[in-house]
Order: structure tokens, then sequence, then C-alpha cells
């Protein structure tokens, strides 16, 4: 038995963004279709932390795996990070292992590309510029998510560590087909003029003011994982249309849908498949909620291992 080891530089080498778009929308496509299957995460606690298991299996791509997400508060004191992710892709035929791999990298990716799907599907299509909310690696891959789907000509940067905003519009200076990106102090004017809005931080209170989006906005927040948090204010989601991941684990987990008791008009994969309409017209106000599904673990995790090959990528280990 052999099993291909992958570091997040392997992990971010395999795959564009534009091809985890594409794997992420098929991911939608069969959850929506009753095509998946996808248990609640189980959460095994220890003395120190807690970790979350989350598989899933796709039926008609047969895509299989399971993240591993460990969250324990003391780890900085040993010089690790807090929260580390693994994810052990396996062969739906045989329930074998296939790959191994490191698990932020392909968490950003594929949150990213979620965020590329509803782009796609309900953002203008001559959409422009960004209000980007967070300059970390989540906001980097929503923002390069969105510049796969739509010509994008400038980004601001919102962030209230004005170190890191201006660090992220260095580094986008240096993308091929580079937007202008500033840093705005301001979210206000940030909103104002933004055809699309990101937000990908781990606010608890609103980022910005409703009433400051203009019509025809689009506005996806990836940021809000708990019913404590929240990024997108209730004014914004009532003005909108509302399109999530999925209505169960939103309502659960999303403090933005909960507090603002919102009406939920589509699952992303509803419209993927043609069952719901994408934009309706270039006024309507549209806002995408994402928590986060282990479908999108699992097709990414394929679609990276299958690259991976092609390329040479990674460390193959005998394990027999």
């Amino acid at each position: 038995m052999q099993i291909r080891v992958l570091t997040a530089a392997d992990v971010r080498a395999s795959l564009s963004m534009s091809a985890a778009i594409d794997a992420v929308a098929a991911a939608y496509s069969q959850l929506a279709a009753g095509k998946a299957t996808m248990p609640l995460r189980s959460r095994v606690h220890t003395d120190k932390g807690v970790s979350l298991l989350m598989p899933a299996h796709l039926h008609d791509t047969g895509d299989f795996a399971v993240k591993i997400v460990s969250v324990y508060g003391g780890n900085p004191d040993l010089g690790l990070p807090t929260v580390t992710a693994t994810v052990l892709a396996m062969d739906s035929r045989t329930g074998m292992p296939l790959a191994l791999m490191e698990g932020d990298s392909l968490t950003a990716l594929r949150t990213g590309a979620a965020g590329g799907v509803a782009a796609r599907y309900l953002a203008r299509k001559d959409a422009k510029t960004v209000a980007l909310f967070g300059a970390g690696v989540q906001g980097r891959a929503q923002l390069q998510a969105v510049m796969a789907v739509r010509d994008i000509s400038q980004v601001a940067i919102v962030d209230p560590f004005e170190a890191s905003a201006r660090r992220l519009a260095e580094e986008i200076a240096g993308w091929p087909k580079a937007p202008e990106a500033v840093v705005e102090p301001s979210p206000q004017a940030a909103v104002a003029q933004a055809d699309i809005v990101l937000a990908a931080t781990t606010s608890k209170t609103p980022l910005f003011d409703g009433n400051d989006l203009k019509p025809g906005t689009h506005v996806t927040g990836v940021g809000a994982f708990t019913p404590e948090m929240q990024e997108i204010d209730p004014k914004t989601i009532h003005r909108a249309r509302v399109v999530v991941d999925q209505r169960d684990a939103v309502l659960a987990e999303a403090g933005d849908i909960i507090k603002a008791e919102a009406k939920i008009d589509a699952e992303i994969g509803e419209i993927v498949n043609g069952e719901k309409p994408g934009r309706e017209n270039d006024e309507e106000i549209t806002f995408f909620k994402s928590v986060g599904l282990a479908v999108q673990d699992a097709v990414t995790a394929a679609a990276v291992l299958k690259a991976a090959e092609e390329k040479g990528l990674g460390t193959v280990i005998e394990m027999s």
C-alpha cells in the first residue's frame, strides 16, 4: 500500500484557483441533488483541546476524504499553531488511503473557491471593484477566486492591522494581471465604491453599514462560522437576496444569518444545477454565506491529488 504525502507547498503548486472553483461547483451540485454523504462534524475532546472530524463522500465523482481540524489553545507556548488541519484522501471503491495532505492550505483553497463559485453566478458580469475585509490567508484566497471569474481592476483592503493590509497590497502588486490595491481605513468608503464585497475575518460585530452598499453589489461572507460571530449586518441581509452553501449548516452556525433571522432564497448548489436562478438583474444585491462543508474538502483533495500525481509532486511512502 502506497500513500502520497503532500506538503502545503505541494498543495498550492498542484491546483489553480480556477480548477478549484470548478471542483467546488461540482461538490455543491452533488450536495444539492442529494448525491453526497456528509455526516455531521464529530468532536473529540482531550485535556488540552478539541479535534473535529469532517468526512464526506461524493456519489457521482467518487471523491472521498476526511479532514481533521484540531484547536489547541496552549500550542503557541510550544511554538505550534493553535489551529491545524490534515486531510486524508481515500479510494471510495476500496476504502484504502491515497494521500495525506496539509489541510490549512487546502482549506484556504476550497474556501476561496466557494467564494469564486458564488461570484461566478451572483456578481454582475461587469464587476470590477472589490472591498476586501480581512488581509489574512482567507482574504487573499477570496480575492484570488474573484479575480478568476471577473476582471477586477481595483481592490480596497480594510483591516484593523494596517501593516497586514499594506503587506497584502504589496503582494498583490506582484500578481499577474494585478488590480490596483489600496489600503482603505474607512469601511464606508470601501463599500460605497465596491461592486463586490468580501468578508473574511473573525469579527463578532458587523464590518460595515448595509446602507452604504450600492445597488447591484455582491457580498460574500466566509468568516462568521459560529452563532456568536457576525461580519454582515442585518440591513445588508434584509436588502439582499440570500444564498448559502447549505441551509442546515448556516442556520446552526452562522451568526450573520441567525441574528438577522434571514430569509434564505437558495443554496448555491441549486443555482449551479439550474433549479434556482443566479443574478436576476443589475440592481439586485446578493449575499452568499458559507460556513464551509466537508464536501468542499473531499472534491478539492481529489483534484489536488490528481494534479499532484500528474506533476510528480509530494513524497510517495510505502506503508505495507
